[in-house]
């Protein structure tokens, strides 16, 4: 059984539409590439498996519906979320905003924050420097770190190499495939570098204007012509 299951999702900012009948679903122990251009509604779509836009259709984890239910109890129910807009808290330290995602697995805080540093220890480095002062691609590792100190069974990550250079996005793509690989950790990132993606994903979901075009394999898709034209020039 899928741990993830989205069923004709419809999403709603207000009056405005933003999904159009998404459906997919996620295995368990895989990573999962959501690509689509800048607009595309990939935001969109990990805010409404948070809990965070009004939808119509159906969204299951680990086997429990979604609907009505809240953030907050979405992530005791063991969904990460890094969002591309970070939301750290810019005047506390690295270690104190990370602790912040422990509220909700507070016997495993020194596990999880053992963890945390093993994956980027440029983080356990400056563990007390204000995350307002630190690089995008500093803060892109607290706002991951911040999601795995909540113990989750699946970690969302929206757009982690936004304006990040070529060897941070290395480093990210390292901590991701070592989390899935050592610990099983699933894992759904969303992304415009659709390379990042397909080094990391088993399976890429093509999202745009709201809709799912294509779906397949990563080897798959990097042979679609339609791939190769939009997002490859060739």
């Amino acid at each position: 059984m899928a741990l993830l299951e989205i069923t004709n999702l419809e999403a709603y900012y207000g009056k405005a539409r933003s999904l159009h009948g998404v459906s997919m679903s996620v295995e368990a122990g895989t990573i999962v590439g959501i690509i689509g251009p800048n607009g595309a509604g990939k935001s969109t779509l990990l805010d409404s498996i948070m809990g965070l836009t009004s939808t119509v259709g159906g969204i299951r984890f680990d086997g429990q519906d979604l609907a009505g239910v809240t953030s907050a109890r979405i992530v005791a129910q063991g969904i990460g979320y890094a969002p591309e807009r970070g939301n750290l808290f810019p005047f506390m330290g690295v270690r104190e905003n990370l602790l912040v995602g422990a509220y909700r697995s507070r016997e495993r805080i020194a596990e999880n924050l053992r963890m945390v540093y093993d994956l980027f220890p440029v983080l356990e480095a400056r563990q007390d420097q204000e995350t307002g002062t630190q690089s995008g691609g500093e803060r892109q590792m607290v706002s991951l770190g911040r999601a795995l100190m909540t113990s989750p069974k699946l970690l969302l990550v929206d757009e982690p190499t936004i304006g990040l250079s070529p060897k941070v996005c290395l480093d990210i793509a390292a901590a991701l495939r070592r989390l899935n690989e050592q610990t099983g950790l699933t894992i759904v990132i969303t992304e415009q570098n659709v390379n990042f993606a397909m080094s990391l994903a088993q399976e890429i979901h093509v999202l745009e204007t709201g809709e799912i075009r294509l779906s397949g394999s990563a080897e798959e898709l990097k042979n679609e012509d339609y791939i190769k034209e939009a997002y490859f020039g060739a």
